[in-house]
């Protein structure tokens, strides 16, 4: 998930709490037009083996830009599966006829609803079934999150720049409150799920269509997310959705487009969990 964007509170803690440790031509830095229909932003992108869609977890229009995706694809016959960073590997719907219930579809992807409201990702998730696609969990287990944290072998997944970004994102994600510690273990746990994520995507692939990941933002930046651990034969296109005003600066390297959508009120992520843990340790 993308820890800049999800209420850190709930993930750190619940993690803490197991093993301390879960466009348009001429637009700005490929920030799209904001009244451009989504159906004909998607096609714009198209081929592509798969389409990176990073959200911010909490932006409602977020979550409707991704069932507008999910519908354009399948109109086109394009949509090869649906990937969820909100759901674990190993889970999914391809067993389910397409007049599934919610509940089947909920049963079938393991769905942890305190961790992510199916009111948010239903839609989405159900527009898919509707269109006889799979929907496949693509996070890494949490199972498998105290070994990732031991896996030496994720420190060489990205080039030395991108490791220390992605440690540089791990810290100030978490508020700078985790131990310093802390850092190697939980970047590990992060490079985990990207690499868990891109697996998901490569075993979904089909010739001629495209697969759809939804996740965090930061899961979804090219430089240092889940697209360093796709096959150099995998084609994709990253978008970034940015809950921004609209004379904020979209520029981004890491993303080959950003769909700009209205700013949320602003809320301070980190009161809950500074004023639960304290300040920073250092060990």
């Amino acid at each position: 998930m993308s820890f800049a964007h999800r209420p850190v509170s709930s993930l750190l803690l619940a993690l803490l709490g197991s093993t301390l440790i879960a466009g348009c031509a001429g637009w700005p830095g490929g920030a799209e037009a904001p009244d451009a229909p989504i159906a004909r932003r998607v096609e714009a992108l198209l081929p592509t083996d798969a389409l990176l869609l990073g959200e911010q977890h909490d932006a409602p229009e977020h979550h409707a830009i991704e069932r507008e995706t999910v519908e354009a694809l399948a109109a086109r016959g394009r949509l090869a599966a649906l990937a969820l960073e909100m759901a674990e590997e190993g889970n999914g719907t391809a067993h389910l006829p397409a007049a599934a219930t919610e509940a089947q579809v909920r049963t079938a992807l393991s769905w942890n609803d305190k961790a992510w409201p199916w009111a948010d990702y239903g839609p989405a998730v159900m527009a898919a079934v509707r269109a006889g696609v799979p929907v496949v969990g693509a996070n890494l287990p949490r199972a498998r999150m105290k070994d990732a944290m031991a896996d030496v072998s994720l420190d060489v997944q990205l080039n030395g720049e991108a490791y220390t970004a992605q440690q540089d994102a791990v810290r100030e994600g978490h508020c700078k409150l985790l131990p310093e510690a802390q850092i190697v273990p939980m970047t590990r746990i992060q490079v985990g799920r990207d690499r868990a994520m891109a697996q998901a995507i490569v075993k979904a692939r089909q010739p001629g269509r495209t697969v759809l990941l939804i996740a965090g933002a930061g899961h979804v930046d090219r430089q240092l997310g889940v697209a360093q651990h796709l096959p150099n034969e995998v084609s994709f296109k990253a978008v970034r959705l940015l809950a921004a005003p609209a004379g904020a600066d979209a520029t981004s390297a890491g993303y080959d487009r950003t769909w700009r959508t209205p700013p949320l009120p602003e809320k301070d992520y980190c009161a809950e969990l500074r004023k639960s843990m304290g300040p920073a340790k250092k060990s």
